[in-house]
């Protein structure tokens, strides 16, 4: 089954706010929460009816109380022509405003608890109530049967129907999440280029590679359409892997500025049992200081449940992701602090993880490299995790999201549309960029990431195209409509995204060092990687620089970029591509090796973007251009 199944609703009408879970009565005094069943639940994809011992965990979200005045705060301190601006609420100062009451929150539990369910936790927001039984107490609780469906190559359990809860607390519930299994379509933003497994399972760069851009060239022409009036006549051998040295230099980040004083949390599923030592061996081998004490802390919160609910990857998928994270932040703010939160799923308890370090308040910055590949989604799963966001920016919290991987997604879903959270009006989305580094360290260019691969004839030297791969996710949202701060510069009536960029394509990735299994045994490695997973941390990073020199947070720092739109590197169309050679087996060459031509800036399987002047919808307003302060 391809990802148009991921669609979870057909057409959502352009609104001037987030649609909210609409409620209707039902009979015997209960009310159904209207979308509350994913679609692919459907008698198509049915496979079985679900165990009903089976366990289950969940959480029951409540709204906001004044749920516009948490916007009106959230952007009044965000927008630098509001008088109010940078004057953040504090978490408690946020709680006692907005946050459910405690009569609110004690229906709930006591509905629960007489369900059978057992009550695990809720955070001091009162934002939800998590709990846990089985599939069976589910059922009679909320009215509905529970099937198991096939999709993505999974079977995954769901409610058959809408949810529907007693009368007495429906007005107050924002959604439930946690009892079908949608979360286990959330993706990873980051790309190897490799079909097998994850690096964790052993992967390697295959040479030639070139230290920097153009340094080795390739015997292959450049194809049809695409050249380079930058390099020789033939096709540039791709890099090893961009350093953090190498990034700054092509983004102007200059000074002492290292992130010291400033705290960045990194989300993720699980949590990789060799990252400090990994971490450190990389940064030894780039001259950058070590974690050192107490400057990096992993934590799994209450709420971040230990059953394992997602089906589809093991917790080794996911190390490659928390390596490229922490090393990218790192890299560009060697001395600022990394919270990691993991959880013991994939993706089940990530909304759990966000409301953690927001209402902690943690840290003033947030990575994410996740989401889902559309914005199609119930109001159950959307409404929650964006009233987190629209505390986040009251409190000061800058929220830094990837905008995904496969550009408008018309290659993989049949249409266009842009990443949740990613669309988000109170996140920055972050797209990807092609960035080609010279020997100075300078840029020599910098395009859109938007690829086809061609295979090439060793013999022959010719290349003939393969496939569209990937590129740098942007559109236009059909959930929120253009925010205030995008007015005069998107054209378009929706949410435009991405907002800015930076490095993401793999072509031109980021050299990251990891322990992996290879055929002589685990052993600790250096490889290239791409992906908005890249961009988004290394976008995090840099504001932590920004932070520091401006000796106060950003915050949500959408109004300020946009009302700045020329402080930042405009990203232009180049049309041009680079040569690379892959191991067969992935490791070394006993199998093989296998050559190919990339293109940058190639939207063919992606019809609806275009890089050009100004704001566009695959890299924003543009790449960093220095330390970004007002």
């Amino acid at each position: 089954m391809n990802r148009r199944s991921l669609v979870l609703l057909a057409v959502f009408a352009l609104v001037a706010t987030l649609p909210v879970a609409t409620v209707s009565a039902a009979p015997g005094g209960r009310s159904v929460l209207k979308g509350s069943a994913p679609s692919w639940a459907s008698s198509k994809n049915y496979a079985g009816a679900a165990n009903p011992a089976s366990g289950v965990d969940f959480r029951v979200y409540l709204d906001w109380q004044n749920q516009s005045g948490a916007e009106a705060i959230a952007r009044a301190v965000s927008d630098p022509k509001s008088a109010k601006y940078g004057q953040y609420l504090t978490a408690t100062q946020f709680r006692s405003e907005f946050s459910p009451s405690q009569a609110q929150v004690g229906a709930v539990k006591a509905w629960l608890k007489g369900q059978g369910f057992t009550i695990v936790y809720t955070p001091s927001n009162n934002k939800y109530i998590a709990a846990e039984g089985t599939v069976g107490q589910a059922s009679a609780a909320f009215g509905t049967s529970f099937g198991m469906y096939r999709i993505e190559g999974q079977v995954l359990r769901s409610q058959s129907t809408n949810l529907s809860v007693p009368s007495s607390i429906a007005a107050n519930v924002a959604g439930v999440l946690g009892l079908d299994e949608s979360g286990a379509l959330v993706t990873f933003d980051h790309v190897v280029d490799k079909s097998a497994a994850p690096p964790t399972a052993g992967f390697r760069n295959a040479p030639p590679l070139s230290a920097f851009w153009a340094e080795k060239v390739s015997p292959y022409a450049y194809p049809s359409g695409f050249t380079d009036r930058t390099s020789p006549s033939t096709a540039p051998w791709v890099v090893k892997g961009n350093t953090p040295t190498q990034v700054k230099g092509a983004y102007g980040i200059t000074g002492s500025y290292d992130g010291a004083g400033q705290t960045v949390a990194i989300i993720d599923p699980f949590a990789s049992p060799t990252i400090v030592s990994d971490v450190n061996q990389w940064s030894r081998n780039r001259g950058l200081p070590e974690l050192g004490g107490s400057q990096f802390t992993q934590i799994v919160p209450p709420g971040a449940y230990n059953r394992a609910t997602n089906k589809r990857w093991h917790p080794s998928a996911a190390y490659s992701e928390e390596t490229l994270d922490v090393e990218a932040v790192h890299g560009m703010a060697p001395a600022a602090k990394i919270v990691y939160l993991g959880s013991a799923t994939f993706s089940q308890a990530l909304d759990a993880l966000m409301n953690h370090v927001v209402d902690k308040h943690l840290a003033q910055i947030v990575s994410n490299s996740y989401g889902f590949a559309t914005e199609l989604l119930p109001p159950g799963y959307v409404k929650p995790f964006n009233d987190i966001l629209i505390q986040a920016a009251a409190e000061g919290i800058g929220v830094y999201f990837s905008s995904g991987d496969f550009g408008d997604e018309t290659s993989t879903l049949g249409f266009a549309t842009v990443n949740w959270p990613a669309s988000s009006p109170w996140v920055t989305s972050v797209g990807g960029t092609a960035l080609a580094v010279g020997a100075d360290n300078q840029k020599v260019f910098e395009t859109g990431w938007g690829t086809s691969s061609y295979a090439c004839n060793t013999t022959t030297l010719v290349c003939t195209k393969a496939a569209w791969t990937g590129g740098s996710g942007g559109g236009y949202s059909v959930l929120f409509a253009r925010p205030w701060y995008q007015n005069g510069i998107v054209s378009n009536r929706g949410r435009g995204v991405p907002d800015i960029s930076a490095l993401g394509d793999p072509q031109t990735g980021y050299l990251v060092g990891q322990t992996q299994g290879f055929p002589g045994g685990p052993a600790y490695d250096e490889y290239r990687i791409g992906g908005t997973s890249v961009s988004a941390p290394i976008i995090s990073g840099l504001m932590a620089l920004a932070d520091q020199k401006a000796g106060a947070p950003h915050g949500f720092a959408n109004p300020l970029f946009y009302a700045n739109a020329g402080r930042f590197a405009d990203v232009l169309s180049v049309k041009t591509a680079v040569a690379r050679r892959n191991f067969i087996n992935s490791v070394d060459a006993t199998a093989g090796t296998s050559d190919f031509l990339r293109t940058f800036d190639d939207y063919s399987g992606s019809p609806t973007q275009h890089t050009g002047p100004g704001w566009d919808d695959v890299t924003g307003l543009g790449s960093p251009n220095g330390i970004f302060t007002p």
